[in-house]
């Protein structure tokens, strides 16, 4: 409990001040005194931790959707520099990495990508990422060393429990199979193990080709998905509520 918390935090340090006071050249109590503080201290951040990651779905595991913006291979290059990026921060923290889909640039780096990041907090850790990240840089893909701007996007979703329960209708549903490209060894590419799902309601596109089981594949779309259709309703919502208040505003 927050409020519980606080409360013995206020208490403590109501003790410490007056055991200060009459510490003087008390070298033993100065000593457990220095200890409880750094005990206060190590709790006020707890709840700092949980202040800031008080969102419903924030302690989640998160699905990382990245894809290239217009630009061709700079574009391409930039969001694989950003798909290494977050998969070294994401190790860095200990969390679970899973590459469920990468398609590969014409030239060099990725056209898109999708990443499962399991661990504590993890999607916590990364909604903020959403939206559009540039680079400008002199590019090294261009022989007169012109300077280029390249974007790409960058989408987080929360994995969805399932005791939350979203409705989506089969007939919504375009399900294609493929044979899968990259890392998984010969045996995947030799059959349609790959699997695309699209939302025709919505137009959006999961694919997952991380294992060599074409239903296993399936299912971890279905969750993308689902976690898309979660998080576009989150905004949706945030989107309303932004646009009622900004009209309370308008009429105060």
């Amino acid at each position: 409990n927050v409020v519980n918390g606080c409360e013995h935090i206020y208490e403590t340090l109501e003790t410490l001040t007056e055991l200060l006071e009459l510490a003087e050249e008390d070298e033993s109590l100065m000593q457990e005194i220095a200890k409880d503080t750094q005990d206060v201290t190590s709790e006020i951040e707890k709840l700092e931790f949980r202040r800031m990651f008080s969102g419903e779905m924030d302690s989640n595991n998160a699905f990382l959707d990245i894809q290239s913006g217009s630009g061709g291979t700079e574009a391409q290059d930039w969001a694989e520099m950003l798909m290494r990026m977050y998969m070294r921060w994401a190790d860095s923290h200990g969390f679970k990495i899973t590459v469920d889909d990468v398609s590969d640039g014409d030239v060099a780096g990725i056209k898109g990508c999708t990443l499962k990041i399991e661990g504590e907090y993890a999607y916590g850790w990364l909604r903020t990422e959403t939206g559009i990240h540039r680079l400008v840089r002199k590019s090294p893909f261009d022989s007169n060393s012109k300077r280029h701007t390249s974007f790409a996007s960058v989408f987080i979703s929360p994995e969805v429990d399932d005791d939350i329960d979203i409705e989506i209708n089969p007939a919504d549903l375009r399900v294609d199979t493929y044979r899968a490209s990259g890392a998984g060894g010969q045996h995947v590419n030799k059959t349609d193990s790959a699997v695309r799902i699209t939302h025709i309601p919505t137009n959006i596109v999961v694919q997952s080709q991380s294992d060599r089981s074409q239903h296993k594949n399936r299912d971890s779309a279905m969750k993308q998905l689902k976690s898309k259709l979660y998080e576009m309703e989150l905004q949706k919502r945030s989107a309303e509520k932004n646009a009622l208040e900004d009209t309370k505003a308008d009429i105060g």
